[in-house]
This record gives structure tokens, C-alpha cells and sequence, in this order.
């Protein structure tokens, strides 16, 4: 894990920048569900003391984003079907709205960087020894830039602590090699998302990201709870 992080930079912002890349972690699936988070070692890797990380991780474990096991540990929390399926639910009702917005303020500035990422997500999936790492991060910063075009920071906050919560188990299928990521079934709806968010058609990029988000629902769900 502690390949993950980078040193944080010394300044007044110190908490708010460790915080910020566990939050990153979580975000991205690079912390899979039930596994420990060592503070020593985060604390280490940041090149921090002890005392920002336990601070960091204390305000995430009160946002249900990790928890505290009964041995005082800190760990990912699991996930059961029920939660995973209200979760979801209530993300397409989030995030399709976000996307809608998104929709109404798109620019050229937007859906030309989307395209590149998305791209390059496509270059990624198709490389021999494909980057999982980087297919993920890639996967999420599509789905912000998108979230962040709305303008709307109280529904970005609530997107985030969805994402918070359902990141560790939301990228099962990418880190899998499953056939979602083999036949770039992401990259096609997020093609269509973005083609709608240019036209300017915000019930077909709402559409589109459903799509998205069902279709790694469905596989996930009966993979991990079969």
C-alpha cells in the first residue's frame, strides 16, 4: 500500500492533503474491501507523523467510509448485497442528476479532455500488460470531471461519500480482467455519455452513465454475492 501514496507536502494544508489521499484510495478501489489500514505505514508513506493520518482516518471512519475492527484495527469495510444494491440504487438517482446538469454547462474545454481520457482509458484496456491501477484511476477522474461540471459542491460532497463507501468493491470487475474490461464495455458507454453531454441531450447522458453504473452492478453482484 505504501507504493500507493505520495509524500505530503509540508504546509498549513497537511491534514486536509493526508486526508485527501486516503480518501483517494478509497475513491479508486485501491483498497479492497476488509483490508487493514496500518497507520504507521500510511504515516510512513506520507512522510507525516502518526498524528494527521490517525486524525484523517478517524474522520472517515466516522463517514462509514472505514471502521474500526474489534481488535482496534482499522480496516475497509465489507459490503453485504443489500447494501451494495441501495447503494447503487441511489447512485443512479445522484449521479444521473449530476449528469444532467453537467449536461446543461458542458464546454468544448470538457468534452475535449473527456475524450482524452477516455482514450486513454481504451489504450489501457487494450495493452498486453494492462495497468489496472491507472484503468481505474482513469475510470474515476471521468466520472468527477463529469460530476464537477454540474457546479453543484453540496451534490459533489454526496457523491463522493457514496463513492467513498462503495469504491472498494466498485472496481471487482476492472481489477478481475473481467470481459466488461476485455470488450471495453466502460469506454462505450462513456462514448455515449459524452457524445450526449457535447449534443447537449441530458436525458441520453443520463441514460448512458445508468448504463454504466447497472452494468458493473450486475456483474459485481453476481461475482462477489452469488
Amino acid at each position: 500500500m505504501q507504493t500507493l501514496l505520495q509524500p505530503a507536502p509540508r504546509r498549513e494544508t497537511l491534514g486536509a492533503n493526508v486526508l485527501f489521499q486516503i480518501k483517494d484510495l478509497l475513491l479508486s478501489g485501491r483498497l479492497m474491501p476488509g483490508e487493514q489500514l496500518s497507520l504507521r505505514s500510511t504515516a510512513e508513506a506520507l512522510g507525516v507523523s502518526v498524528m494527521p493520518v490517525r486524525e484523517a482516518v478517524y474522520q472517515l471512519v466516522a463517514d462509514q467510509a472505514l471502521e474500526v475492527a474489534p481488535n482496534r484495527s482499522v480496516r475497509v469495510p465489507t459490503m453485504t448485497r443489500e447494501q451494495f444494491k441501495e447503494i447503487t440504487d441511489i447512485r443512479l438517482q445522484i449521479e444521473g442528476y449530476a449528469v444532467e446538469q453537467a449536461t446543461l454547462k458542458a464546454t468544448p474545454a470538457l468534452i475535449l479532455s473527456l475524450r482524452s481520457l477516455n482514450e486513454t482509458l481504451a489504450r489501457e484496456m487494450d495493452a498486453p500488460d494492462n495497468n489496472k491501477a491507472s484503468i481505474v484511476m482513469l475510470n474515476k477522474e471521468i466520472h468527477f470531471s463529469i460530476y464537477e461540471a454540474a457546479a453543484m459542491p453540496m451534490l459533489l460532497k454526496i457523491i463522493e461519500t457514496l463513492w467513498l463507501r462503495i469504491g472498494p468493491i466498485l472496481n471487482y470487475d476492472i481489477r478481475a480482467g473481467s470481459e466488461r474490461t476485455q470488450n471495453k464495455i466502460a469506454v462505450n458507454h462513456h462514448i455515449k455519455m459524452i457524445d450526449a453531454l457535447e449534443q447537449g441531450i441530458p436525458a441520453e447522458a443520463r441514460q448512458a452513465l445508468h448504463n454504466d453504473i447497472k452494468g458493473a452492478f450486475d456483474y459485481i453482484y453476481a461475482k462477489q454475492f452469488s
